[in-house]
């Protein structure tokens, strides 16, 4: 229990930062390399991003491979459906809730 809970704040800490969850959009689409990834952040420095993709890669929510001289990125979409899951309980919570809350008020209408 503590373990997943543990999972859960790195995946959502990764996901609070605006510039990892961009990082996440582009390596979701197509593998990149390191280079590729920082390009557009011209006011980051590659360090800076290099350790955002270290992060991300604690998350597992990006696996790394190297060839040659290069490092790819990639999604790693198993703890995103591990998020997905989490969020998806509250959501069912909350529209079984207003649902209820709909139904209340109608029967308050017809009164």
């Amino acid at each position: 229990m503590i373990e997943h809970a543990l999972r859960l704040d790195s995946i959502f800490g990764c996901l609070a930062d605006a510039t990892r969850r961009d990082i996440l959009k582009r390596v979701a689409n197509e593998e990149l390399s390191v280079t590729e990834v920082a390009k557009p952040y011209k006011k980051l420095t590659f360090a800076a991003i290099s350790k955002h993709l270290k992060v991300l890669e604690n998350a597992k929510l990006v696996v790394k491979r190297r060839q040659g001289k290069h490092q790819f990125v990639r999604l790693a979409p198993a703890k995103l459906k591990e998020a997905s899951e989490y969020l998806e309980y509250y959501k069912t919570m909350w529209e079984d809730r207003l649902d209820a809350l709909e139904e209340y008020l109608k029967l308050i209408a017809k009164k």
